[in-house]
């Protein structure tokens, strides 16, 4: 799923900052976001965690501008997203990894790939087929471009997934739940080709998990939420030692029978 920008065309992507200032919503009688605030910094790896149904996928269908909020601002680069319930136009690009990989069945892995590319007619097709090559290939898939997407495993499908997002060059990333129904040693995979993909492309990226180890080992920093609040912010280090106790039971539970966590 991609966002694209009003004003940028073909340009590298480039980190940005994400700045959230008291961020309200309710869906009737449900308060899901509750006075959030963030400060995510450009460039960084940056997770949130928690149990399910507290609110995380929300706060990112907020960043990602699929949802307005009650009440509240993001600022991404310092720049306002919405206006009341009007979403307003920006200079950054952004793309988001659902949880179920969403591709679509009836095109090859190199059609889904490129079809971003080929709907905005943002270069020659040579040069789409070129880009699709790339990014194909820094996900692990060289030459897979011509696969069904019926015949992929379900780590395949993340990765051409990511493929897919990193087409438009975004400026900003953000994953939904990317662990789910992955097995350990797929996870493991998944896991380097992100912490990889920082590197190459510097581009700031947002992760919504209830994996914690997935979180640790590959996140500048986490924030947890809890019941729609952010509860505590810090490295994976910090998150480790917090002295709250919410996350103490967080990490019991889920690190539970895992030797050294």
């Amino acid at each position: 799923m991609y966002v694209d920008s009003d004003s940028k065309s073909g340009d590298s992507a480039k980190g940005v900052s994400v700045r959230i200032e008291k961020l309200n919503k309710s869906f009737g009688d449900h308060h899901v976001l509750k006075d959030i605030d963030l400060d995510i910094r450009a460039g960084e790896t940056f997770s949130i965690i928690g149990p399910s149904g507290t609110g995380k996928s929300i706060l990112l269908r907020h960043i990602i501008r699929l949802e307005t909020p009650d009440s509240g601002q993001i600022f991404v680069n310092d720049e306002p997203v919405f206006a009341g319930e009007r979403v307003l136009p920006c200079s950054f690009r952004s793309s988001m990894v659902f949880q179920s990989s969403a591709l679509f069945n009836s095109l090859t892995v190199g059609e889904n790939v490129g079809l971003w590319l080929r709907e905005h007619r943002i270069c020659p097709e040579p040069r789409i087929r070129g880009i699709i090559a790339e990014k194909l290939a820094i996900v692990g898939l060289e030459g897979k471009e011509g696969l069904r997407t019926s015949e992929l495993s379900g780590g395949m499908k993340k990765r051409v997934a990511i493929a897919r997002s990193l087409a438009m060059e975004p400026d900003l990333v953000l994953y939904d739940e990317p662990t789910a129904e992955l097995d350990p040693v797929t996870t493991d995979e998944l896991a380097e080709t992100i912490v990889s993909l920082r590197a190459r492309t510097g581009n700031t990226t947002i992760i919504v998990t209830h994996d914690l180890n997935f979180a640790l080992y590959l996140s500048d920093r986490i924030a947890m939420m809890h019941q729609g609040e952010i509860i505590e912010v810090g490295t994976p280090a910090q998150i480790r030692a917090s002295g709250n106790p919410v996350v103490q039971r967080f990490i019991r539970t889920t690190t539970k029978g895992i030797q050294g966590a």
